[in-house]
């Protein structure tokens, strides 16, 4: 949070792009919404690098309305920069986030400040009722199936787009890569309260995930969300195990295969079982060397990793929230 920034109680940031036709709507809604809250609040337009026009837009729009902030990137880097940008030039002590990629009604995000009020650290919005393709409905709730399952947790919209949370939130999560997508499991990891509230999915036209590289970059993400939330602190858990039940599976077949020749039951050379042993060993082997080096490097800086997060210190019978 910059230092002449005025603190504010709300924050929206909306991330834009290319969106020179929506943002006077994005705008006249944003205001509706954050006026009905009764405290200061502002508005930070961040467009990432748009090229039709909607930063001229947005500048207009600033110089009419005070409560308004404009971040323009200089090249487009995405919704998790986006969102980070917004965050360090806000200044409310509650953020909400709107992606530009979903089309809801912004009138309800007083709804998703509401339930922060209501004792939640997180609130994710969860587009109800859903009016987009059917095969981004089916993409969406396998996704959620997945991360749930993964995860340990009982969500329905992971990846909404929409969410507020308490800016405290992002003292302790890092913004970057496309995790933006997963800051519930994240702050669910670090044991803040996580809750969903309806919003409305407006009609309109909406992009379809078609191609199969998008699925492979979700499923990854999935992949490093669930290794950041379970093993980043004990990566020998994680790489260990699986070098583990290589190097046992590979020592059995060449163990097999070793009691096989010495019955003289038949030869061995240049069966592909002795080089998928002899691989299977070799892989085992570099998965736990992998992890006793991530092993190596946590403990050299334990002192800088804080796996803990303290949410009440009580001095004297005084509570003081963290």
């Amino acid at each position: 949070m910059g230092e002449n920034y005025k603190s504010m109680d709300y924050s929206l940031i909306v991330s834009v792009c290319d969106m020179a036709g929506e943002v006077d709507r994005l705008h006249a809604d944003a205001e509706a919404a954050l006026s009905t809250l009764g405290g200061m609040w502002e508005i930070i337009f961040v467009d990432d690098a748009s090229t039709d026009g909607t930063a001229e837009r947005l500048l207009e729009i600033s110089r009419k309305d005070a409560h308004v902030r404009v971040l323009r990137m200089r090249s487009r880097f995405g919704e998790a920069s986006a969102l980070d940008a917004g965050i360090r030039h806000s200044s409310g002590e509650s953020v909400a986030f709107l992606s530009g990629r979903v089309n809801v009604n912004i009138r309800q995000i007083p709804g998703l400040f509401r339930r922060l009020e209501e004792g939640y650290d997180y609130v994710i919005g969860r587009r109800h009722p859903r009016r987009d393709a059917l095969l981004n409905r089916w993409v969406s709730g396998l996704f959620n199936a997945m991360i749930n399952r993964l995860c340990k947790l009982r969500l329905r919209d992971v990846n909404s787009g929409v969410f507020a949370t308490r800016r405290r939130v992002f003292e302790r999560i890092a913004v970057y890569g496309d995790l933006n997508h997963f800051l519930a499991v994240l702050a669910a990891q670090q044991g803040y309260r996580i809750g969903e509230a309806d919003i409305e999915q407006l009609t309109g036209n909406f992009r379809v995930s078609r191609y199969p590289n998008e699925y492979i970059r979700r499923f990854l993400d999935i992949i490093t969300v669930f290794f950041l939330t379970r093993y980043s602190k004990k990566p020998i858990h994680f790489m260990g195990f699986l070098g583990t039940v290589c190097f046992i599976v590979g020592l059995g077949i060449e163990v097999y295969l070793f009691v096989y020749r010495i019955l003289q039951m038949g030869p061995i050379a240049g069966r592909p079982l002795l080089i998928l042993g002899a691989l299977l060993l070799v892989i085992g082997i570099q998965m736990i060397s992998i992890g006793l080096l991530g092993e190596m490097i946590i403990f050299t800086h334990a002192g800088e990793i804080q796996e803990y997060n303290i949410e009440m210190v009580i001095e004297r019978g005084m509570e003081k929230t963290s």
